[in-house]
């Protein structure tokens, strides 16, 4: 791909930059209560985190890793996703971000932590990006060009050239050309975009997981994201696309109030007591089924919390006891 990149600002993308402007001036004007506002960040960071691994093949669920911090006992499919819940705190918590090679260098070492010894490492050697086929359909620059190319993208991400939004999918993209990790590209080209967002309230708060739009339109990501050619204006209107979705969704929900058990409980357990509300009596084997990747150790520790806390009653004391809504 021929850098930088180019794209025309089109009558789409304009009336997308209206529809986030007004979203972001709606978002504002709304005071939530402190509690339901942080429960839907949790909620948020941890989709975002969740979809964002997803994306690059994770198979693990939301169920699967429902409580912050996640539980990871020797899961390489939950450190990935509790590392990439790390580095959306970390940006979360940064007052001035900017974007730097160390920068993009802490998001990789975050992202990677645990799970590769390249981790805050760029590559030394050749890369492509391949096809389901096992065919080459991008060839990333030599090593030599990195640095040279990430400090030219750094640049572009601290200028006042482009609107904020425009910029953050630009510098998604462009990262991912210039492709400078052996591994993690994806994770953090998304997590470079989040915090360029961040620099002019386009994150909304920390409660729109972009990543779960992109999560369900994947093969559109996929094919946008993957053309090798110089102009990008597919990918912008995609990326607005999701952040426009994703917020309006979040709209919705900010709007409506939490239940209290919601915002009270820790994820699963909240999840927990609502499938125990819709059945009305439950057995643990059946909860089981339900939350295959969690260790029934766990499981029976959440469920003696919900009948301390005084959600739930048990029901007899044998194999076939019952679990209902006291």
């Amino acid at each position: 791909m021929k850098f930088p990149p180019i794209y025309t600002k089109n009558q789409q993308i304009n009336t997308l930059l209206t529809e986030l402007d007004v979203l972001k001036k709606a978002f504002e004007l709304i005071t939530p209560a402190k509690q339901t506002l942080t429960y839907l960040r949790r909620a948020s960071h941890l989709k975002s985190s969740l979809y964002s691994a997803r994306i690059e093949g994770n198979p693990l669920e939301l169920h699967d890793v429902s409580d912050t911090p996640i539980d990871i006992s020797g899961s390489i499919h939950k450190q990935e996703i509790a590392n990439i819940l790390r580095a959306m705190s970390t940006i979360d918590q940064i007052s001035t971000i900017v974007v730097d090679i160390p920068f993009l260098l802490s998001l990789h070492k975050d992202v990677l932590n645990e799970i590769s010894s390249s981790a805050g490492k760029l590559r030394i050697e050749e890369s492509a990006i391949f096809n389901q086929a096992g065919i080459a359909v991008y060839l990333a620059p030599a090593p030599q060009s990195i640095s040279p190319l990430l400090d030219e993208l750094c640049r572009f991400c601290t200028s006042e050239n482009d609107p904020i939004p425009i910029k953050a999918a630009i510098s998604h993209i462009w990262f991912e050309k210039i492709h400078p990790f052996v591994d993690g590209n994806g994770r953090v080209g998304r997590l470079l975009s989040l915090a360029i967002l961040k620099t002019a309230g386009y994150d909304f708060g920390g409660i729109v997981p972009i990543e779960e739009y992109i999560e369900s339109h994947r093969q559109e990501y996929y094919d946008v994201l993957g053309k090798d050619i110089q102009d990008v204006t597919p990918f912008i209107e995609y990326y607005l696309t999701a952040i426009v979705s994703q917020a309006n969704k979040s709209l919705v929900e900010i709007n409506n109030p939490v239940p209290k058990h919601r915002a009270e409980l820790l994820p699963r357990r909240a999840e927990l007591l609502d499938i125990i509300k819709d059945h009305k009596t439950v057995t643990f084997d059946f909860l089981t089924r339900r939350f295959r990747a969690i260790p029934t150790s766990t499981l029976h520790y959440d469920l003696i919390q919900l009948i301390k806390k005084g959600y739930i009653i048990k029901l007899g004391s044998t194999r076939g006891t019952l679990y209902a809504i006291k």
